[in-house]
């Protein structure tokens, strides 16, 4: 059957790869029985190619433009050593301005300058090369580059910041660490999270900082666009607390207040508010507990199966069938949240409506939400609920309190249009 790492490279194929990050995290925690995207996200498949291969193309996502002003108003929030943001601090966590105004900023993306020269052979500043050198030996622009690194690098990289001002911190010093890496158990495989910030011991506490570059009109703020943020956040509190119970220093040293800066009113220049996300932390927690092991999904799906055809290219229409035929062999649990949530949504939804998975007729009870299917229990289709209503097909071994239940609201609903009529 192969090892975990080259089943899921496998199904992958030439996809390409997406690292996990806070929002998958959430998104996947939302909706623990979806295997599907629980395979999905642990092969790190590019699910918006995915979908593009599948006749559904995502239609939402954030336009280029949102993403430059996200990154231009992170750059002015942490420019000159975080000397706003730390202004921000204050303001936000009610903290006598001197207890936030020094303390180490750490910068933790990971770059390594390469030296232009070997040491001990200093040039000067546009000095030519030598006569006879061979171009080809010479360093290109691209080797001279700085080098990002590794994953597991930045991740020692944090920890050994994170240890570092946990150990020396003092109530007069406030360290930022700048995009920290946090490594997350997410159903047997490993995710790295990268917060914008982390501010070390404001208050005795960490505290977590998201920058976002939605506006704060009038004091309040989009409740969707909100709520998405508190729930990211909770996922990047729930890493740190289990990075800070590993260095020895115990979860409670991690706030559950996050740091939420956002650009005020119509304007770009930044204000903070503390997020109290101890609910979306809760169920966070719960819900990836609940999540399948990824070994145990793999185990059910067929051996040599691949989201990704070598030959798709040159079938044609039998391509996209190919496919789809791959992606139908993993289960799903769509409901409507799916749709600003998950980039196959559009296409589970559209199997989930015909009962392309052999369901039998009427579509899955999942399309019509998630109350409706928490109400019927393990009734999966909308015709066999309808049948049981109307009294076409006996109930199962437990579904009797359902049925019986399914057919009083019929009989309810005939005596509502009879009297209509």
């Amino acid at each position: 059957m192969g090892t975990t790492d080259s089943r899921l490279g496998q199904l992958r194929g030439s996809l390409p790869a997406r690292n996990h990050n806070a929002r998958t995290v959430a998104a996947l925690a939302a909706n623990p029985g979806c295997a599907r995207r629980g395979v999905m996200d642990a092969a790190g498949i590019d699910k918006t190619a995915l979908a593009t291969r599948l006749g559904h193309p995502v239609q939402y996502g954030q336009s280029p433009f949102a993403i430059v002003r996200g990154h231009a108003f992170e750059a002015q929030v942490k420019a000159d050593g975080g000397a706003q943001l730390r202004a921000l601090l204050h303001e936000a966590l009610g903290v006598p301005e001197s207890a936030v105004a020094e303390g180490a900023y750490e910068e933790l993306g990971g770059e390594i300058p390469e030296p232009e020269t070997e040491p001990g052979a200093e040039t000067e500043p546009g000095a030519e090369a030598e006569p006879g050198a061979d171009p080809e030996t010479e360093p290109t622009a691209a080797a001279r580059e700085p080098k990002r690194l590794g994953r597991e690098q930045r991740v020692t990289l944090t920890r050994r910041a994170l240890h570092r001002v946990l150990d020396e911190a003092r109530s007069d010093t406030c360290a930022i660490l700048d995009h920290p890496l946090l490594p997350l158990d997410v159903a047997g495989t490993r995710a790295y999270l990268e917060p914008d910030a982390m501010a070390c011991l404001v208050a005795g506490r960490l505290h977590v900082v998201e920058i976002k570059s939605f506006s704060v009109l009038d004091g309040g703020a989009d409740p969707g666009k909100l709520a998405s943020a508190a729930r990211q956040a909770a996922v990047y509190v729930l890493a740190l607390q289990d990075l800070a119970a590993d260095l020895g220093f115990g979860r409670d040293v991690v706030s559950t207040d996050v740091v939420l800066v956002c650009a005020r009113d119509f304007s770009n220049q930044p204000t903070a508010a503390l997020l109290d996300i101890r609910k979306e932390l809760a169920v966070t927690r719960r819900r990836l507990t609940r999540l399948a092991r990824i070994d145990d999904l793999l185990a059910d799906l067929p051996a040599g199966l691949t989201f990704d055809p070598v030959d798709a290219e040159d079938q044609g229409d039998a391509g996209p069938a190919a496919v789809r035929q791959a992606v139908g062999s993993v289960p799903a649990a769509y409901v409507p949240d799916c749709l600003s949530a998950c980039e196959l949504a559009y296409f589970c939804r559209s199997e989930a409506r015909a009962c392309e998975g052999g369901h039998g007729s009427g579509g899955l009870v999942g399309t019509l939400g998630t109350g409706i299917r928490g109400v019927l229990g393990g009734i999966d289709d909308i015709g066999r609920a309808l049948d049981l209503a109307d009294g076409a097909c006996a109930p199962a071994h437990g579904e009797e309190e359902i049925a019986r239940v399914l057919r009083r609201a019929a009989a309810l609903r005939r005596e509502v249009l009879e009297a209509a009529r």
